[in-house]
Formats: C-alpha cells, sequence, structure tokens
C-alpha cells in the first residue's frame, strides 16, 4: 500500500476511528506545514516496510473535531493504531526508524 501524499480535508468521525480493526496510523498535520513536508521521506520510508499498515492523512487545525479528541497539539502527529485503540503516538518524528518501530508494534503480520 502506498502512502498518500496529501491531508485530507474531510475527516472521518472518531468513532469511525475506533472502529478500526485493521493496523492504521492517522497522521494530523496540514499542506502547507513545513514541519509536515519535512517528515514525508521518513514516513514514505517506514511506511514501504510496512504496506499492510493503513495511513489516513487528515488535516488539521483550529474547530477540527477529531485532532481536537487525539489531544493534537503539533504536526506531524502519528497516531498508530490497533483495532482501534491507540497504541503509540510520535509527534514530529526525526527518522523513519522511530516510525517503522511504531509501525512493527500494530503490523503484527510484518
Amino acid at each position: 500500500m502506498t502512502t498518500n501524499t496529501v491531508y485530507s480535508a474531510t475527516a472521518p468521525d472518531r468513532a469511525e476511528i475506533d472502529a478500526l480493526q485493521a493496523p492504521t496510523v492517522v497522521e494530523f498535520g496540514a499542506n502547507w506545514c513545513g514541519y509536515c513536508q519535512a517528515a514525508q521521506p521518513s514516513i514514505a520510508a517506514a511506511f514501504d516496510r510496512h504496506p499492510r499498515v493503513r495511513h489516513i492523512r487528515i488535516e488539521d487545525g483550529k474547530g477540527r473535531k477529531l485532532g481536537r479528541s487525539f489531544g493534537v497539539k503539533l504536526w506531524p502527529t502519528l497516531i498508530f493504531l490497533s483495532q482501534g485503540r491507540e497504541v503509540a503516538r510520535l509527534v514530529r518524528p526525526a527518522d523513519a526508524d522511530a516510525i517503522a518501530e511504531a509501525l512493527g508494534r500494530i503490523d503484527t503480520g510484518a
């Protein structure tokens, strides 16, 4: 599975996220965010090692309920979910290895 390259302006409801059974990463950020743009090569490299994990990129900002429900304050924030439950979280991840380690915690078939 390839990683998404654009943050979606349309966010699912929190209940939809909580109901996900497959290993999933929800990434909060913004297309214009420099930190988000700088993190993309590391995120893509880590996901290359975990193609089974679903990657949902959500545009975050003032008044965005999904990000607030997860307590997101800085971008990018990656929430690693297994069966709809948060297993790990990375804020402004610095390298692909940290992302891959968190992905390994939810991708049990890797």
